[in-house]
């Protein structure tokens, strides 16, 4: 009963056989091995995207931080949602790894910033002269961290904001595979032909150990960002390990088939929290839930082992039939006679 995070679940035991594939022989270190080939021609063929620029790291925050280091300057502006995990969760990388670009949060609903919102941002920076940042790119998460998905007329609307001001638009795309999984669009309808520029394409919260593929759709943006991995310490010598694990994920979609597993595990847990009354904030577009329950019911939950994260009020608290919002992540692996054992606790 394991709600915490999809980073808590297991890799996929095609991923973990790929690795022992992988450990066979010797292999030229630092990105030379050639799985790691491979994959990058598999990337631009699922990407639709002949020129692509594909490296890989180990981590979302690396991902994250390294592009948006190589897309602006350090006296830039980089806009995003006020819920932003570069903004709430990455412990100032991206100010770090950018050399100091400034971030503004734009206020959000369910994470999701409009259009409207994101121009008038925009317009309220590079109008102080030397005193103030420079227009820097636009960071857009699919998923968001509310868990809800942007439509491809969302993006759109927004790169093209983000494009009348010059901006370029980086995507984190943590947990892209459920939201190409719940759209049900190419991975390139979501991307490039959306107008986004760059990509972290996410793989550790869907059955990777860790690895994220770095894609740049615009070429020109990705000059400096090899010297900025290694400068900032995210080349790996043992880049095979990466490469082989990306490989997995990409072979047969596997990427995909897990995250459209765990977006059905989210489904049926929100329909099964419904009914025992849960009332869930917004809508559940991938495998992400958050939901209120008075603070007596996750006194049981908890008691009974139930392991997930309370967002919004203290459980400790006196008052028994307080709401308090809870999330709740599924991975691709979790069982559902798992989350039958979770609804039972319930009765």
């Amino acid at each position: 009963m394991f709600f915490a995070s999809d980073n808590s679940g297991k890799a996929h035991p095609e991923v973990m056989q790929a690795l022992v594939d992988a450990n066979e022989g010797y292999a030229m270190g630092y990105g030379a091995d050639p799985i790691n080939g491979e994959v990058r021609e598999k990337l631009r063929e699922v990407f639709e995207a002949p020129d692509a620029v594909v490296h890989l790291v180990a981590t979302g925050t690396a991902a994250n931080s390294l592009i948006l280091g190589s897309m602006s300057r350090p006296f830039d502006a980089i806009f995003c949602s006020d819920e932003a995990h570069i903004h709430v969760d990455e412990c100032n990388a991206p100010e770090f790894y950018t050399g100091g670009a400034k971030l503004i949060p734009i206020p959000s609903t369910h994470a999701k910033i409009a259009p409207s919102d994101l121009e008038r941002a925009i317009l309220g920076e590079e109008n102080r002269g030397v005193h103030g940042p420079k227009r820097g790119p636009v960071s857009l998460t699919q998923l968001t961290e509310a868990g809800t998905a942007y439509s491809l007329e969302e993006l759109s609307a927004l790169t093209a904001c983000a494009k009348s001001y010059g901006l370029a638009t980086h995507m984190d795309g943590a947990r892209f595979a459920n939201a190409v999984s719940k759209i049900g669009c190419s991975p390139a309808d979501m991307t490039w032909r959306a107008g986004i520029s760059a990509l972290s394409f996410g793989g550790t919260k869907n059955g990777l150990l860790g690895v994220e593929a770095v894609i740049f759709f615009d070429p020109a943006l990705a000059e400096e960002f090899e010297l900025r991995r290694k400068r900032g310490g995210h080349l790996f010598s043992k880049n095979r390990y990466l490469s082989a694990q990306m490989q997995a994920y990409l072979r047969d979609d596997l990427w995909l088939k897990a995250a459209e597993q765990a977006n059905n595990n989210a489904a049926y847990l929100a329909d099964a929290l419904e009914r025992v009354g849960a009332t869930i904030h917004g809508s559940v577009d991938g495998n992400i839930i958050f939901a209120d329950l008075p603070r007596s019911t996750h006194q049981c939950l908890k008691d009974a082992g139930a392991v997930y994260h309370i967002m919004v009020g203290n459980l400790e608290g006196d008052d028994p039939s307080e709401p308090l919002t809870a999330r709740f992540v599924c991975d691709w692996s979790i069982s559902r006679e798992l989350i039958d054992q979770f609804i039972g606790l319930f009765d």
